[in-house]
């Protein structure tokens, strides 16, 4: 067992269910958020966008004059007035201030004002006139006109063509899923001042504060070392707030400079949905091949991402969804291939899984819709697909402790009551015609470390005062998933000291600085690893103190200050171990992968596509938990953020050829519909993998922030189990597809192409051309008569006049 991962004899924190470091902060309305700072300051501008009114518009003429005259307006923001680069993005290709608008909304210019309603008046003020040009939307439009951006990877192993020759099944067919809306609590929300030496601070609502400290420097023409960022918390962040938030920060601060007077920055809801990025959506072409005994054979596809108007982290989150394609699988022969599209939308960005679910999604949806026509159960073919000990994945790296997949499986399938669950379910449908239920069991095998080898490193400021108090810095953030409970323990179990000794201080880029993201579930190994590094350099400088003389930690430390020893240390924690070669997509990328298995029983409605979850089993892999009450919250809110992509969450964008295309139509919680209490399970059980210690990690810890939403997958797969259920042969070897996400309208579709009765080629009554046979296939069925008039009489519209995907069918 490495030194990292023991835990001492006594004394240990870690481990312990404490609630969250803020909790009572948080129920009772004290807990203080970067917009709450602003009452902190007197003489606050506030900041308002000039949205423009294109997607795609080249900007012939901004005049600010009627702007100015508005009462209250202090200033008008444009590109004249940047003193360093007028850029926002890492890859220098996200103008702050654009001449060429790439997005509906995108702002051209900011108001300053001396009330918010004030800078509103002023930017409505505004005269901005537009050369409008064609703009391209969906992935279909790029894919047809050859829009991409970035590299264009590949993941290759075992020769696919010799697989396909082999196999006794194969299919082919397209996947497609929508993005989601991160939908935090907070808003992206900015605070920035300047001190009488000209020095920027700036408090924002960031995951990178790093990143957001260079950029504003960039775009003011500063040195790091004369801005500082400052993160006190988030209300929520999921990836949003990794990118998107050093724009909004570093034009907080250009006003700041251009007036000396702070500036407030903050988006509405409206302002945020519209103008920050989403998750990528995603289209896959596939052909997979099984062997006789229902085992994945080969896989060849090609993933296309939706990266919107600027490459932002697209082509890591492409990297990570090539990378999870397999999931839990063994893929003996495989080939993907990724891409970028170019649209003009939001710069789609990180998202909780980064690309993972995505990737993942596409082996779970070739299975789901292929094993019915192989005659198998879909659970029994991800049973025999999973890997074991010694294999590799498809980009080389060895998946270790695989057996652990086999091991949650089994304990889900008892804790779970499985086989009974199944038997009653059976029953229940044979009961009642209008009315389905299905269960169904996913695995997650999810890889924990960053794309880039090089954010794998974090860092920590421990200091241990004259009365034996710690006050503790590390270069993660804290956004609600209880980071900085997990580094109190980590610090109070490293020191042996009791955790009420032992406070957080707010995450500081002068305090801790060159620090990574907090993202891909690695802010507890990195900065734990930190935290521990730099209390074990304090406890050997306490030890030559004692000199064994067993000193009660209050009169230790005192004996130090006397002896004049150092009390408190710079931790530094970087991952060893990792490699990666990101032009062959080949190495080791990730120390680790995390393990979980999900059982979910939904009901269908036969008439109208609604749908409810029963009950919902999980056990997941977090290794040794540093805080169980923390990953508990971590694992059910994963799930449920997983289940709203996959069944509710809808972006939907203005496509007509009208003055309008482009716009965002979801754009308040009014018309996007999020999970909610009537959408949690009825009967939600969740588990943690025991006898899972992970060597080489903090304290034999797990990450948990990221693999539970694709935890989901289960849910999206009783659906569709449910849905063919309705068909005549009670859907054992029907397939059907299901559009993502599983909409009660979706499922209601899924439901009408079970329906049709054809199990040789079950197409929705939609009509489409998705999933096709690999040679001819028979003559297309009449649509079901039932179908024809739902559509006509409920709906208002001819048959197949919506374009969806036809079901898989076997060459």
């Amino acid at each position: 067992m490495s030194e990292l991962s023991r835990r001492p004899d006594e004394g240990v924190v870690v481990g312990r269910a404490l609630p969250h470091e803020s909790a009572g902060l948080h129920v009772t309305g004290h807990a203080l958020y970067t917009d709450d700072l602003v009452a902190t300051r007197s003489d606050v501008l506030h900041a308002h966008p000039v949205p423009a009114p294109h997607a795609h518009a080249r900007v012939l003429r901004l005049d600010a004059a009627p702007a100015l005259a508005v009462p209250g307006v202090e200033r008008v923001l444009t590109a004249a007035d940047v003193p360093g680069t007028n850029d926002s993005g890492v890859k220098h290709d996200e103008p702050l201030f654009p001449d060429i608008v790439m997005f509906h909304g995108q702002a051209v210019a900011w108001v300053l004002g001396e009330t918010l309603e004030a800078a509103r008046l002023g930017a409505a003020a505004v005269v901005v006139d537009y050369d409008p040009l064609p703009a391209v939307l969906t992935l279909a439009e790029a894919i047809e006109a050859g829009s991409y951006q970035g590299g264009r990877p590949t993941v290759e192993r075992g020769d696919v063509e010799r697989g396909f020759a082999e196999a006794a099944h194969v299919f082919s067919g397209v996947t497609e899923m929508a993005g989601q809306e991160h939908f935090y609590l907070e808003t992206h929300a900015s605070l920035a001042v300047v001190d009488e030496a000209g020095q920027v601070f700036v408090q924002c609502s960031t995951q990178h504060p790093t990143e957001t400290q260079e950029i504003v420097a960039h775009v003011l023409g500063l040195r790091s070392h004369e801005v500082t960022v400052q993160c006190l918390r988030m209300g929520g962040g999921f990836g949003g707030k990794e990118m998107q938030p050093h724009g909004y920060a570093a034009v907080a601060a250009l006003g700041a400079v251009l007036t000396g007077r702070p500036v407030r920055l903050r988006l509405t809801r409206q302002q945020d949905v519209t103008m920050t990025g989403k998750r990528h959506g995603f289209h896959a072409e596939w052909r997979a091949g099984f062997d006789a005994e229902g085992r994945l054979l080969a896989l060849d596809a090609t993933l296309t991402s939706d990266g919107g108007w600027s490459l932002d982290l697209s082509e890591p989150v492409l990297a990570r969804a090539l990378c999870h394609v397999d999931n839990a699988y063994w893929l003996p022969h495989v080939r993907l291939h990724g891409r970028v599209a170019h649209t003009h939308k939001t710069s789609q960005t990180a998202f909780r899984g980064f690309g993972g679910p995505q990737g993942m999604l596409v082996v779970e949806d070739v299975i789901g819709r292929c094993a019915p026509l192989i005659g198998l159960d879909a659970r029994e073919v991800r049973r025999r697909s999973f890997y074991v000990d010694g294999q590799e994945t498809p980009y080389g790296q060895p998946v270790r402790h695989a057996d652990r997949l086999a091991t949650a499986w089994q304990q889900l399938h008892d804790e779970a009551d499985v086989a009974r669950r199944l038997e009653e379910v059976a029953a229940f449908n044979a009961a009642h015609p209008h009315t389905k239920r299905a269960l169904a069991l996913t695995p997650v095998k999810f890889g924990i470390s960053f794309n880039f080898t090089a954010f794998n490193q974090g860092g920590a400021l421990v200091h241990v005062y004259k009365d034996g108090s710690v006050l503790v810095n590390h270069g993660g953030t804290e956004m609600g998933q209880g980071l900085h409970t997990k580094m109190l323990q980590v610090a109070a179990t490293a020191l042996g000291v009791p955790l009420e000794l032992v406070r957080l201080a707010p995450t500081r880029t002068d305090k801790v600085p060159n620090t990574s993201a907090t993202a891909a579930s690695a802010g507890a190994d990195l900065n734990g690893g930190a935290v521990k590094d730099a209390c074990e350099q304090i406890l050997r400088r306490l030890a030559e103190v004692d000199a064994g003389r067993g000193l009660p930690w209050r009169d230790l430390v005192q004996a130090a200050y006397f002896a004049r020893v150092q009390l408190w240390a710079a931790g530094f924690y970087r991952t060893e171990g990792l490699h990666w070669d990101s032009t062959a997509m080949r190495g080791h990328p990730f120390k680790y992968f995390a393990y979980g298995v999900c059982a979910a029983e939904v009901e269908v409605d036969g008439f109208t596509g609604a749908h409810r979850t029963r009950r919902v089993d999980i056990v997941h892999d977090v290794g040794d938990s540093l805080s169980p009450l923390v990953d508990l919250g971590q694992v059910e809110g994963g799930f449920v953020q997983g289940a709203g992509w996959l069944t509710l969450e809808d972006l939907r964008w203005d496509t007509s050829a009208g003055p309008q295309r482009g716009r965002l139509a979801t754009q308040a919680a009014s018309t996007y519909k999020l999970p909610s209490f009537s959408e949690m399970p009825g009967d939600f059980r969740v588990s943690l993998l025991q006898h899972a210690h992970e060597d080489g990690a903090v304290y034999g810890s797990k990450a948990v922030g990221e693999p539970p939403v694709m935890l989901a997958f289960a849910v999206r797969e009783a659906l569709r189990s449910a849905a063919a259920a309705f068909a005549p042969d009670g859907g054992a070897g029907t397939s059907v597809d299901l559009a993502s996400p599983a909409t009660p309208e979706a499922v209601f579709w899924a439901v009408e192409d079970a329906r049709s009765g054809d199990p040789d080629r079950a197409r929705l009554v939609r009509g489409g051309t998705g999933v096709v046979p690999d040679q001819p296939g028979p003559e297309e069925p009449a649509l079901h008569p039932r179908s024809e008039q739902v559509q006509r009489d409920l709906l208002g519209r001819e048959p197949g006049s919506d374009g969806s995907r036809s079901a898989p069918v076997e060459a």
